[in-house]
């Protein structure tokens, strides 16, 4: 009986199914993982280009979105397996690094795994095609720097086209007009031309406002703060020139014990007694805030308690003083920059030193919002600069400051690397063909996975003209052939439905952007590629 039980145990917990040998286990683990990450590729495939459509996202909120930018689809949705996420995360990198091809990358590295999975079925080590897809990448980044051309950041116009090019694909294109020079004359604001080889962002500060159209859109020499106004509740200023400006952290109103308690009052002569004291308390810090010489206050926003009553805004109006509270804790810093302020924590501490400075202060009604104009240039001559974005609704605001933002990103890719390229996907099939003719001159496996590689990249093209509702297959043809023979600026012309020469459309980008998303993808690609197993971890 004893011996029965023991006999059947192995029954009992074994896996019915058939064992896999290490090698298949290997093999099944990589296939997977290629799955998953082209179920990405496959989703953001359909938005790339100027005619790619867009997608709508609804949160767990009811909040909807509609966007095509590759970057903020894969960010909103909610990718599961760890390979997967990979790409998102590639996509993520290409939108901090160059701000456009945020979809190309994710497509491209799409198109590479399937390559990959073609190599992997004839028996080429993993491994072997890994180092082969970096002899593809070397050999592509020099094609894109021997086929750019030198940008001069003086020269606005090819600054602009760049801009224009990023904004066509988007919901936004056709203001591009009016996005795609403000973006040019932001970054031109915030950098110095001859020596800079960065531009930071953080000083370029975008306000969202829902009226009007987007063609309302508007750069300010200094900054703006959103859906706030002047307090006028007691009669105080809209308007003050010559501003000098203070910024309080903490609040203008009676003092409260940190516990909650409650004190009881039982005659009027006490009641009085407290009221003059709140009153005297308040009277002491209006008085610092005057011997300071500041006639512009603004508060930060509270979330205790309202940072300022209305006895301190009556005594505050009658000095004269512009009030602005609430204003959030986000912009704190910007302003600070921009107006050359201090924030200040306690009343002890409100001097005159604290205080920045501005030319004009006023309370613009029609925007819901407050300008500060005029202000004196940063340590080393940095500036800031503020765009008021608007829109009819909340979705093509929110899509607006999207897109402002992907052509930011783009002429500051220009400064860090001053060189530009065709676009209409005239770089990738042009470096397809140049690596299709060196795969004939190397030998071994490289030249496989370099000559795999070159066919991966005529994804884009194929792309391009499917989502224009072209025949790809006839489109892509006549872009090789054109190639071939020497064209190397002709690309996918999707509004005349030809092959064209981008440079004489003036449609360009900058080189940083393709040599971004060829090293992103090919990165990914290689990482995957030496996965063998996945190891859960609890």
């Amino acid at each position: 009986m004893l011996r029965g039980a023991k006999d059947s145990a192995p029954s009992t917990f074994s896996n019915s199914g058939p064992k896999l040998s290490g090698s298949e286990k290997q093999r099944d683990t990589r296939m997977n993982n290629i799955i998953a990450a082209k179920a990405v590729s496959d989703v953001v495939r359909t938005s790339l280009g100027p005619r790619g459509m867009d997608k709508m996202i609804q949160d767990s909120n009811k909040k909807v979105l509609i966007t095509n930018d590759g970057a903020t689809i894969l960010k909103q949705m909610e990718v599961v397996h760890p390979t997967a996420r990979m790409l998102v995360e590639i996509s993520k990198s290409q939108d901090i690094e160059a701000g456009d091809g945020t979809t190309s990358v994710v497509v491209i590295a799409g198109a590479l795994l399937k390559a990959c999975q073609t190599l992997l079925d004839k028996g080429i080590h993993a491994s072997s095609i890994s180092a082969g897809l970096q002899v593809a990448l070397d050999k592509a980044v020099e094609v894109i720097d021997s086929m750019s051309i030198p940008v001069d950041l003086n020269n606005r116009e090819s600054l602009i086209q760049n801009a224009t090019t990023s904004l066509s694909s988007k919901v936004v294109s056709q203001n591009a007009d009016i996005l795609a020079p403000l973006a040019v004359d932001c970054v031109m604001k915030i950098i110095d031309k001859e020596n800079d080889t960065n531009a930071d962002l953080r000083d370029v500060f975008v306000g969202k406002v829902v009226g009007g159209t987007v063609d309302d859109t508007q750069m300010i020499d200094g900054c703006v703060l959103v859906d706030r106004k002047a307090c006028t509740s007691a009669g105080g200023p809209t308007k003050m020139e010559n501003a000098k400006i203070g910024l309080i952290q903490f609040q203008l109103s009676a003092p409260k014990t940190d516990m909650e308690s409650s004190v009881v009052v039982h005659e009027y002569t006490a009641m009085d007694r407290i009221l003059k004291e709140e009153k005297k308390y308040i009277i002491k810090m209006i008085k610092t805030i005057v011997k300071s010489g500041c006639n512009v206050l603004l508060i930060q926003k509270s979330i205790m308690r309202d940072a300022v009553n209305d006895l301190a805004l009556h005594f505050l109006a009658k000095k004269n003083i512009l009030v602005v509270k609430d204003v959030e804790r986000d912009t704190v810093d910007f302003v600070s920059r921009t107006t050359g302020l201090t924030p200040v924590a306690s009343i002890e501490q409100f001097t005159e030193e604290k205080l920045g400075t501005a030319e004009l202060v006023v309370d613009d009604r029609s925007c819901r919002s407050v300008r500060i104009t005029g202000c004196p240039p940063q340590a080393e001559g940095r500036k800031t600069v503020s765009v008021l974005v608007r829109g009819s609704n909340q979705l093509i605001v929110d899509e607006a400051e999207r897109s402002f933002h992907d052509a930011l990103c783009v002429v500051r890719s220009l400064v860090k690397k001053r060189a530009l390229v065709p676009g209409g996907a005239a770089v990738e099939m042009e470096v397809s063909q140049k690596l299709n003719l060196y795969s004939r001159e190397i030998f071994g496996i490289d030249s496989y996975c370099v000559k795999a590689y070159s066919e991966a990249l005529e994804i884009i093209p194929y792309t391009l003209a499917e989502n224009a509702g072209l025949d790809p297959i006839k489109f892509v043809t006549e872009l090789r052939n054109a190639h071939t023979k020497g064209k190397t600026t002709a690309g996918v012309n999707v509004k005349k439905n030809k092959i064209s020469d981008m440079i004489e459309l003036e449609v360009v980008q900058p080189a940083l952007v393709s040599i971004s998303a060829f090293t992103l993808a090919t990165e990914c690609v290689r990482m995957i590629l030496k996965i063998d197993d996945i190891v859960l971890s609890f």
